[in-house]
């Protein structure tokens, strides 16, 4: 007898009145139901939603099928109508309409444009959809016609009526008829019978007779020559065609009443029946015997569908729709030193070798073990003993835990399955191996664990600490116990629980390959834990997981029903390929994922796992990693680019993006204000510019704020900003913009700003406020204009009494604001370049102030000019370019030096200021205490300086950066508080840190072209060197800023003296032009000055000179379009080697040029140093003020200039 059941390997269950019909959709997870109160509905079964729903039928749907290739369906019912919807409109496309009593089934045919009907009006019907035309009607039967199908491959069809006949036809005339090419009138004669009708398209081939009552259903086998019909009789009845005839096979009773419908399984040997009894049951096909019943209490089954690509069974019923399993698909399997045990549906073991990719034919055959029609459950290997263990379900009943296991070695040698030549079983839900020569079975139902020995006795017996539901596999000695809402590591050796840990419905258990880390699978949910089961992340999924495996890396590789994912242990996840089938993850070397399908079939998966190796490097901060991944893979897609802006890396996700918007936003994130500028000017937005101004304002970037007011006009902020930096010479441009745009209140604004009280005494005496303009010019010292503006109003001016506030200018202390200067110091974020140069080791070299980012081949494309295809374009790289062009004055009025008026100090008290004069050489220390005397009697004997106007603001800025100011009581002064540079009570001295970034600003002016604001920039960078206050190594440094300053300025300012020349004076242009070359600069900007001296030289035709230049840029250059054109004009030279102006300039003597009078000094001609910068003069010159820095004295006595104690 067969076992009843109640329990199924349920999917989906949708719960609705009464279900007539269910079809698959052969690719989507779709399933429709039919249902008795006319509506048809479209799920999805693996997300459990109802997608659509289809009304239009007038009374019960008793049919519904899926086209196999079409995005249509079709469906009948008891309107008499056949009708035609679309998936993608879901609307009725069209219905068919002729049947004149309700229509019992539909179904499309595999291959042709066609439709079958079966209806209560006796008659079977075949529709072409395409036309929407009947082209056959076959009327055989005497009673209503119940069921009609197509074979799957052959022309055939059968029919089954309430006349207790079930009717076989031949429709091959059909097919060819509506294949063949049409006939012409003269070809009639010769077509045969099958030309006059569809009467002759048909041929009644079989009448099946044996049912007692009414054939409700029929079916073809899949692939043998095999008929089942299910009848009002309570039997299923099997039938054989041959060629010739068909014939009775058996009789199939068990059911209780009418049997409504029948099928056979696709894969199993199984005939599948449904009833009016409440019971689905499955069917030996090969014996004839019950193998299974499931049974529901209250619920008739009417109808019964099968998946056409997938192992899924549908039955409807009177609650609704329900699709499910017969069996569990998973193969059992196990990975054991590089090899892959698994068995099949046979119940063979196999092998299969990770290294060779070999699969191995089955070594043991366990066919005999375990129930009919029920797989393997799970399998453990011992490769001490050679040995397996196998679960399985008893026989035929996989739901009520009735289990057995079995023990058995593998022969030594594969010869092909063989039967184990010594196997112990018992019974046991779960069993696995715990060490060489023990296992542990599992007993549900006593809930205990049973140790045994590899002769199957039993060892030990322990009591579990919880309710377990699955053991699972663990370390040796050890295993996990899941429950309803934890896992336990259980020790059973000692009986006890180690470690617990909070996880539901755990399934399965996987252990990454060294053993630190467990998988712990659920149904949508995937828990990761260390060796001592502490929880690490979780991963959820909306689909249900498969199977779970670990790489190398720990990371976890899992698949679903048609993905293969990746999980990180920090719980990140992502998806990397798309399965067309469900495949079982078993092992993961590097990019080849090895996979066990449920046809017990080992698939190889190539996959990029530069994804997830990308975001482990970005967690693990392994940048020399996501450096070397950026450079060899196309990461490109929103998913990294989210990933980077969740990690607080948008800096590394600008590398990825193009999209200006996305690049903006990304900027701004970042605070890469830079980028956002570039991109807010591509997109050009006012919701840009204002995001960009908000952000500039909080990093203090006053440049790009200052460009973006600019372009907003938003003069009021423009103003404000000015102010805040102390920037007066563009507050007095804000002034006259103010007045060119009658902006009254503006100029009224901007005069408060720059404390021009006269400008405001105009201002108010033009608007009309002759009172407020007299009170403010009269109370601020302004006497005549106060006089000018009473005469005006014809007021006599001794009738006024104003008192006048006299501002005692001589005692204020000026304070120099000059924030404009440079931006806001802020905390070095490193950028994206800087994060992906990252390595462990730090370089012994020395700070390098000069970022070389353009080698000596780009400059032609940065520098001054980049093309030499005409010699007017070289000349026109400079000459072009005004350097007066900056639309700001930056020139500072430095004023009248200020008397810094001491206290005097009636105690013998030192200060703190007294401490840093007495304590230090250095002069920016003399400075910083305000000892302005000595600071310059220090820096007049240590590097000869005389000129001590151009240092004013320098003085000033070192002065102010060491002294804090706190508010005092009222009437009190301020409380002063000293800022040390270290704990020898020095002061800190400003400017070091910045030596490099204004080095950056001139080299960018240099680019620009704006040779005279890169003189001034160099020069400021010699005044902060001056007043500095370094330690001992940092000296050095100094020096060779000193240096690099020193020669630019004598490079440029030969160019500049060139450009100022006349055209007349060509001997001279050429001379400079030459002596443009000689002082060293940096790489990056060596061949600028052999450009310009070889397009001069080679204007003036001085050929032999030009060849001269064409060599030395050639060896700076030696590629690029560039270095190819000056070949071809070395190539003319050297052609005519002559020069037709005699010059001073010696290309093969060694010399200098004298900064004063830009003329050669060779090796024996007498010299004079500046002390300060070094710079060589001629002797005539010795005396003068230096024209490199402007304040020291050329050949100055002077001990050297001290920048450390």
């Amino acid at each position: 007898m067969p076992h009843v059941l109640t329990l199924m390997l349920t999917k989906f269950q949708s719960r609705s009145t009464t279900a007539k019909a269910v079809a698959f959709h052969p690719r989507r997870p779709w399933a429709l139901c039919a249902l008795y109160s006319s509506p048809i509905q479209l799920w999805d079964y693996r997300m459990g939603v109802c997608i659509a729903r289809f009304e239009g039928h007038e009374g019960p749907v008793r049919c519904v099928d899926f086209h196999p290739t079409q995005p249509i369906f079709v469906s009948c019912g008891d309107d008499g109508t056949i009708r035609i919807w679309s998936l993608q409109t879901q609307k009725l496309m069209f219905q068919l309409n002729g049947h004149f009593d309700y229509v019992r089934t539909a179904y499309f045919h595999p291959e042709m444009p066609w439709v079958i009907s079966a209806s209560d009006d006796q008659t079977v019907r075949i529709w072409n959809w395409q036309n929407r035309q009947q082209l056959l009607c076959l009327t055989s039967h005497s009673h209503w016609v119940t069921c009609a199908q197509f074979h799957p491959t052959e022309d055939l069809i059968a029919s089954s009526s309430l006349d207790c006949t079930v009717r076989i036809y031949d429709i091959s005339a059909l097919r060819r008829r509506l294949s063949a090419p049409s006939k012409g009138p003269m070809e009639i004669e010769e077509a045969g019978p099958d030309a006059f009708g569809p009467q002759y398209d048909y041929r009644l081939k079989w009448t099946l007779e044996g049912h007692s009552k009414g054939v409700l259903w029929v079916a073809f086998h899949p692939t043998q020559p095999l008929l089942a019909s299910a009848s009002d009789d309570k039997t299923v009845r099997l039938w054989r065609m041959s060629d010739s005839r068909a014939w009775e096979v058996d009789t199939l009773r068990g059911h209780t009443n009418s049997v409504t419908c029948v099928a056979f399984h696709l894969t199993e040997d199984l005939i599948l029946s449904c009833s009016d009894d409440r019971t689905f049951r499955t069917w030996d096909l090969n014996r004839r015997i019950p193998v299974n019943v499931y049974k529901r209490e209250n619920e008739k089954f009417w109808n019964i569908a099968l998946h056409p690509n997938i192992n899924l069974i549908g039955a409807t019923n009177d609650g609704g729709l329900l699709i499910f399993k017969l069996a569990r698909e998973r193969p059992a399997h196990t990975v054991s030193q590089g090899k892959l045990y698994f068995a099949t549906r046979d119940k063979k073991i196999k092998i299969f070798d990770y290294k060779d990719a070999v699969d191995k034919d089955g070594v043991l055959s366990l066919a005999k073990f375990g129930g009919n029609f029920q797989p393997l459950r799970e399998l453990s290997y011992n490769p001490a003993e050679n040995a397996v263990l196998v679960t399985c379900d008893s026989d035929g009943n996989p739901s009520a835990r009735t289990r057995s296991y079995i023990l058995a070695k593998l022969p030594a040698q594969a010869m092909g399955p063989v039967e184990p030549s010594k196997s112990m079983e018992g019974p046991a839900d779960q069993a696995q191996f715990i060490t060489r020569n023990r296992f542990a079975v599992f007993r549900a139902e006593s809930q205990t664990i049973e140790i045994r020995d590899m002769e199957n006795s039993i060892t030990k017996t322990l009591s579990l600490p919880i309710v377990t539901k699955h053991m699972l596999s663990s370390q040796p000695g050890h295993v996990l116990l899941a429950g309803a809402n934890s896992v336990v590591l259980f020790d059973v050796q000692q009986g006890r629980a180690v470690a617990t840990l909070r996880a539901s419905d755990v399934e399965a258990a996987v252990w990454s390959p060294d053993g630190k880390y467990v998988a712990l699978q659920a149904k949508h949910k995937i828990t990761i834990a260390n060796s001592k089961l502490e929880f690490v992340s979780s991963v959820n999924d909306t689909i249900r997981v498969k199977s779970v495996a670990w790489d190398e890396a720990h990371t976890v590789i899992y698949s679903t029903f048609n993905h293969l994912k990746y999980a990180l242990l920090n719980g990140d996840v992502g998806v990397l390929k798309t399965l067309n089938s469900t495949l079982y993850v078993t092992m993961v070397k590097g990019n080849t994922v090895y996979c066990l399908s449920r046809n017990y079939t080992v698939f190889i998966i190539r996959i990029d796992s530069t994804e997830y190796r990308f975001k482990k490097a970005i967690i693990n901060g392994d940048f020399a990693e996501v450096a070397r991944l950026i450079k060899t893979s196309h990461l490109v897609g929103q998913s990294i680019i989210a990933y980077l802006q969740k990690r607080g890396y948008p800096e590394i996700a600008l590398q990825f993006v193009e999209d200006p918007q996305t690049k903006f936003d990304l900027a701004i994130e970042c605070g890469d204000l830079n980028t956002a500028a570039e991109q807010a000017g591509v997109l050009n937005k006012p919701i840009a510019d204002k995001l960009l101004a908000a952000e500039a304002l909080n990093q203090g970037n006053h440049d790009i704020l200052e460009d973006v007011y600019q372009k907003q006009r938003a003069f009021d902020k423009l103003a404000f900003l000015y102010l805040i930096t102390g920037n007066r010479s563009r507050l007095q441009k804000m002034e006259e913009i103010a007045d060119a745009r009658g902006d009254t209140l503006a100029r009224f604004q901007t005069s408060i700003f720059l404390n021009s009280v006269e400008n405001r005494a105009q201002l108010l005496r033009e608007a009309g406020q002759a009172p407020l303009a007299y009170a403010t010019a009269k109370s601020n010292g302004l006497g005549e204009l106060a006089s000018q503006i009473a005469a005006e109003q014809g007021i006599d001016e001794s009738k006024i009494d104003i008192p006048v506030h006299n501002v005692a200018k001589d005692n204020v202390v000026g304070v120099s604001i000059e924030g404009f200067r440079e931006n806001w110091p802020l905390h070095e974020k490193k950028s994206a370049e800087a994060l992906l140069t990252m390595t462990s080791t730090v370089s012994d070299e020395p700070t390098e102030y000069v970022d070389e980012v353009q080698s000596a081949s780009e400059v032609e494309e940065d520098g001054f000019n980049d093309n030499l295809d005409a010699l007017d374009d070289l000349v026109d790289g400079f000459d072009d370019i005004d350097v007066n062009d900056e639309g700001w004055d930056l020139d500072v009025d430095v004023g009248e030096e200020e008397a810094d008026v001491q206290a005097v100090s009636s105690t013998t008290v030192v200060t703190e200021k007294e401490r840093w004069v007495r304590n230090s050489t250095v002069p920016a220390d003399h400075v910083a205490a305000g000892s302005f005397e000595t600071a310059a009697q220090l820096l007049n004997r240590q590097a000869g300086i005389v000129n001590f106007a151009p240092l004013k603001r320098r003085f000033l800025e070192v002065y102010e950066a060491n002294k804090a100011y706190i508010t005092g009581h009222d009437g009190l002064p301020p409380l002063e508080v000293y800022v040390r540079g270290n704990n020898d009570v020095l002061p800190y001295i400003p400017g070091f840190d910045s030596l490099g970034s204004k080095l950056q600003e001139a080299y960018k002016f240099i680019k620009a072209a704006k040779l005279e604001l890169a003189i001034e920039t160099f020069r400021e960078i010699l005044y902060t060197v001056l007043i500095l206050s370094v330690d001992e190594s940092d000296v050095p440094e100094c020096l060779k800023v000193v240096e690099i300053c020193r020669n630019y300025i004598l490079a440029f300012s030969i160019e500049l003296k060139r450009r100022s020349l006349p055209a007349s004076e060509t001997k001279r242009n050429l001379e400079l032009a030459a002596y443009f070359t000689k002082p060293t600069l940096r790489p990056a900007h060596a061949p600028l000055p052999l450009q310009v001296a070889l397009t001069q030289a080679f204007q003036q035709q001085e050929f032999a000179l030009a060849s001269y230049f064409a060599g030395k840029y050639l060896e700076l250059v030696k590629t690029g379009p560039g270095a190819e054109k000056v070949r071809k004009i070395k190539a003319r030279c050297d052609a005519n080697p002559l020069d037709k102006v005699d010059i001073d300039f010696d290309q093969f003597a060694n010399f200098t040029i004298c900064p004063g009078t830009l003329t050669p000094i060779y090796e024996s001609e007498p010299t004079a140093t500046d002390p300060f910068t070094g710079a060589v003069y001629h002797a005539s010159e010795k005396g003068k003020l230096c024209s490199i820095s402007g304040i020291s004295v050329i050949g100055a006595a002077a001990s050297g200039l001290r920048l450390s104690n």
